[in-house]
């Protein structure tokens, strides 16, 4: 049962019992096991780390053996090879033949890539504007990156742009590691409509079989009231209408970035701050028709009457 280690593949335990169980991984021991019967399901994982122990810049220099952590946001995965600039060991220009030589070694290195390594490369560098863009951190972009590869590999390119699958797995990330990030902030820094995003976002989750927790409506109330400047008993009071809407069982099925708009709006009126439904429409992306009923069902429910 025992394998060595590869990127290449998903680790899953054979018992039927244990596709509930989460794959633990030991870096210490470099093994992989199931966390549902214990069971060693790969050994002599490679270190990829980085040596960094040192407290000076010489000691940093003589720890450094592997060289920066790979990375899946790179085509190579950060083991690539770089013909340097042109100088020798010890800092002198080379000579023009030497130069030219090396020029040429640059030119057939950038030639002889493969296709797909230069798709993955555009890839990754689109999908690294919309990380600097959207203001998203390195573990959801190395998440996107895992997601467009196996993308990648079950086929799914044909027919569809290459921006609509780097948007949709980068949005997929968002949702599993809960970063509050609408289709429509997706679809605006990818530069791509929001129907072609649904549609291919719809194809990777049927196809890979992700399973996407909603959002968490709270972290969308601190994304609209930092936006737009709100006061903090404001925010508060829009935390304790949310739980209310929780425990009336008002918010299944509902849009959760309207109904933190409409909480908020609410929030604001007990709270004397004038801002029109309008704003937070422009603000959260939903239409002002959409939070005014979301705003009516949550007065409604909880019998509000504000001052």
């Amino acid at each position: 049962m025992l394998e060595n280690y590869s990127n290449e593949y998903d680790v899953k335990c054979q018992l039927d019992t244990c596709k509930t169980y989460p794959i633990i991984t030991d870096s210490e021991r470099g093994e992989m096991f199931c966390g549902g019967c214990g069971l060693v399901l790969v050994q002599n994982i490679a270190d990829t780390s980085h040596e960094s122990n040192g407290y000076s810049q010489e000691d940093f220099m003589k720890l450094t053996r592997t060289g920066p952590a790979t990375s899946l946001t790179m085509h190579d995965k950060g083991l690539s090879t770089v013909i340097g600039v042109n100088k020798d060991f010890s800092g002198n220009a080379l000579s023009s033949k030497t130069k030219y030589e090396f020029n040429r070694l640059r030119v057939w290195d950038q030639r002889s890539k493969s296709r797909s390594t230069a798709t993955l490369s555009k890839a990754f560098t689109l999908l690294n504007g919309m990380k600097t863009k959207l203001g998203i951190s390195d573990n959801v972009v190395e998440s996107a990156a895992y997601i467009y590869r196996k993308t990648v590999s079950a086929k799914l390119t044909r027919g569809r742009t290459m921006a609509s699958l780097v948007s949709a797995s980068l949005y997929a990330a968002c949702r599993e590691n809960n970063i509050p990030r609408t289709l429509d902030d997706i679809a605006n820094a990818g530069n791509i409509e929001r129907r072609i995003l649904s549609r291919d976002l719809r194809t990777i989750i049927k196809k890979l079989g992700l399973k996407l927790n909603q959002y968490d409506i709270s972290s969308f109330i601190s994304k609209i009231s930092n936006n737009m400047n709100l006061k903090e008993k404001t925010k508060r009071d829009a935390f304790d209408i949310l739980k209310r809407c929780e425990s009336e069982e008002i918010i299944a099925g509902k849009h959760p970035v309207a109904q933190a708009a409409a909480s908020l709006y609410i929030a604001c009126i007990i709270n004397g701050e004038k801002i029109s439904q309008k704003k937070f429409s422009k603000e959260s992306g939903v239409s002002d028709v959409t939070i005014r009923n979301r705003v009516a069902l949550i007065r409604k429910t909880l019998k509000i009457i504000e001052d």
